[in-house]
């Protein structure tokens, strides 16, 4: 006997609403890929960003997407009373350019927001947090106590899919008490960067050809830890001549990065701009360096890895998905003394390591895809509304 089963698949476009604080960084390179990506397979997307941290970038590479709608919300990064304001705004917003099928909150504060509800029809709410408040090492246990049971109650009462972005977040979010059966982990995604740009990129810098190279991509932030890596570079550059330091990245800490360097002993060979993206520089690195104090999982991490370039991670969250330690790269202590990542800079200035830990980097097969993380979180969003 054969039995006919037939399965009704709604395929009809989605209204979709991504919120967003940190307009920059990696949260908003996710921010963009996603609204772009969800756009292109005919999905009607709205976007909600804070002008308030907005880098200039973002928002013209957001304008430039063309979607249905681009709203600003002012957005403060920290609890206070502005809060109120700004759920009111998004209210507002929900409610004149609506009605949406998902609702999708970004970063610790929109996601917040995006998920407090009015009584009424009842919108599915999404929430990447882009790696949690209370995976801060230096957070404190009074802060991560009064984190963790904000995100606890928000997930527990207000969220419909939360989405982690690496198997480490998602063991940070069982850990903090989280439903099992509202996690889902969707890996970031991105495009192989560019290969043929490493003589370009080095000339404009004026940097040899031969020289080393090592690479730092992100937001100059507390988050990214940039100050570690200017001092770990200015021990390693007495020791290794052909050795410089490009950093690609803005943010709070750009002018006090920029005193760091000129104080350096060897800043001269520490080049901090951001005239080229991280993309467009990472075939004219040797090696990238993350000496973050916390992540969900790098952007850089991961574009890193598709281009084939050894790693030098500080142990965070996402490492575990690009570097096998000792192989494709070194892992090194989460601490702020520079000795460490000195150290594994150093081990990576000999040629024949550096070029052994590059051969293992190309060789090692993951789908880091963009395809398959709009292909992922489009499929959450169908079982969301089915």
């Amino acid at each position: 006997m054969t039995i006919h089963t037939t399965i009704d698949i709604d395929l009809r476009p989605m209204r979709l609403l991504e919120v967003l604080e940190p307009s920059g960084g990696g949260s908003g390179r996710h921010f963009l890929d996603l609204c772009r990506g969800m756009q292109a397979r005919g999905h009607v997307v709205h976007a909600v960003y804070s002008p308030v941290r907005a880098e200039a970038r973002f928002v013209e590479e957001l304008r430039s997407l063309g979607l249905a709608g681009m709203h600003a919300v002012e957005m403060a990064r920290a609890p206070g009373p502005s809060d109120l304001a700004s759920w009111w705004s998004l209210v507002s917003v929900i409610r004149r350019a609506g009605p949406f099928d998902i609702i999708h909150g970004h970063s610790s504060k929109a996601g917040a927001l995006a998920r407090i509800r009015l009584p009424g029809k009842h919108v599915p709410r999404v929430y990447t947090p882009h790696a949690f408040r209370t995976m801060d090492p230096g957070l404190g246990s009074v802060g991560r106590r009064v984190y963790g049971s904000i995100e606890k109650l928000l997930a527990r009462s207000f969220t419909d899919r939360l989405i982690c972005v690496s198997a480490d977040e998602y063991a940070h979010a069982r850990a903090l008490g989280m439903p099992r059966d509202r996690l889902t982990i969707v890996v970031n995604g991105v495009d192989t960067p560019p290969a043929d740009s490493r003589a370009a990129v080095r000339a404009a810098l004026g940097i040899a050809p031969d020289a080393l190279l090592f690479g730092f991509v992100g937001r100059l932030s507390h988050q990214k830890a940039p100050e570690r890596l200017v001092a770990a570079f200015d021990r390693l550059a007495a020791q290794v001549p052909r050795a410089h330091l490009l950093m690609i990245g803005s943010g709070e800490l750009q002018e006090t990065v920029r005193r760091q360097v000129a104080a350096a002993t060897h800043g001269a060979r520490i080049r901090l701009t951001n005239d080229f993206s991280g993309p467009q520089a990472m075939a004219a690195i040797d090696a990238l360096v993350v000496p973050s104090r916390y992540e969900a999982m790098s952007y850089a991490m991961l574009e890193a890895a598709a281009a084939g370039k050894p790693l030098i991670l500080s142990d965070v969250g996402g490492a575990s998905t690009v570097l096998k330690d000792g192989e494709n790269g070194l892992l090194v202590e989460n601490t702020d003394d520079p000795a460490r990542l000195a150290e594994a800079m150093l081990r990576l200035s000999n040629p024949a390591t550096l070029a052994r830990h590059a051969a293992a980097a190309k060789a090692r097969s993951r789908d880091y895809s963009l395809e398959r993380m709009i292909g992922e979180t489009e499929a959450i969003y169908r079982s969301l509304t089915a």
